[in-house]
């Protein structure tokens, strides 16, 4: 059979984790109208055609958006998404089809050229792009010279089976890397603090959805099923930390109600959410607690 690992990359907010989730077929990476919301390397994965005999075997990678980093956090998402290219066997990089090619996606191609993997290039956002973007996309990505070059909606899945197509017949033949029916190797607590992250994200304006980190702190089953979550919502300054609180705790109430109903959807069994709002001032410049929150070094 054939299989390999197929880095998702781009700059910010092109549609990574929503095709990620397309191609998978189920929830396994964040998604936002907000630029960087994925943090971390998620692992999808893709079997098929057939489970009982599958052909092929596609481990995504979702990757961070690729941007000018402006705080250490900033340097070590960028360091993330370059590690991730040295084990691809195959490279996704994605262009948004409703806006121009700017000098973020030069950046990246020029990188890719050098990777020495692959290069599907995929115009993303067809349902928001009229025929001309398309088109006028595609004639400049050309000049990149990279593999193939597929447009598609990952929002609707038009024209993922083609991608699916190009990426199968450029994997190399390899082992069944996860179980047949496994569609994520994240752990559960990334999983959850993701999900609850989630659900502030939107809510939130100009730099705050940047300043929030979820930290989950205990994960109990008790024995009646009931799952019980504590997890921290963290902030770098007092003032942010009433906004995530909302008035009378409006905002903390909807996004924890909302979060508890996706957790007993994939968790399987009734949740019983605690969140805890708390300050870490300028964490996102301070190596000591990215190191602790799980942002590896750059």
């Amino acid at each position: 059979m054939k299989s390999g690992f197929v880095p998702v990359v781009g700059r910010p907010n092109v549609g990574k984790s929503t095709l990620v989730n397309q191609m998978v077929g189920s929830k396994v990476a964040i998604t936002s109208i907000r630029p960087q919301t994925t943090r971390n390397a998620i692992r999808g994965v893709v079997t098929g055609p057939d489970p009982d005999s599958p052909d092929y075997q596609i481990v995504l990678v979702d990757t961070p958006g690729l941007h000018k980093p402006r705080t250490e956090l900033g340097s070590r998402l960028n360091s993330l998404v370059y590690r991730t290219l040295g084990d691809a066997d195959v490279i996704v990089f994605l262009v948004d089809a409703s806006m121009p090619i700017g000098p973020g996606d030069r950046l990246i191609a020029d990188r890719l050229k050098e990777a020495g993997s692959g290069v599907v290039l995929v115009v993303n956002k067809l349902d928001k792009a009229g025929r001309g973007e398309i088109v006028q996309q595609l004639s400049e990505a050309a000049q990149w010279d990279f593999d193939a070059y597929v447009p598609l909606s990952a929002l609707t899945g038009d024209g993922v089976p083609m991608l699916v197509d190009e990426i199968v017949g450029r994997l190399p033949e390899g082992p069944l890397y996860y179980p047949v029916g496994m569609v994520s190797d994240q752990p559960e607590t990334l999983v959850i603090a993701e999900i609850i992250r989630e659900k502030f994200l939107d809510r939130l304006h100009d730099e705050l959805p940047h300043s929030l980190v979820v930290r989950v702190e205990d994960v109990e089953q008790r024995d009646d099923g009931l799952i019980d979550i504590a997890a921290d919502v963290i902030v770098e300054r007092k003032s942010q930390k009433g906004i995530i609180i909302g008035k009378g705790g409006s905002l903390l109430s909807i996004a924890g109600t909302e979060a508890r109903e996706d957790l007993e959807g994939i968790l399987g069994d009734r949740v019983n959410l605690r969140l805890h709002v708390t300050v870490e001032k300028d964490w996102q410049r301070r190596p000591q607690l990215l190191d602790r929150f799980g942002f590896e070094p750059s």
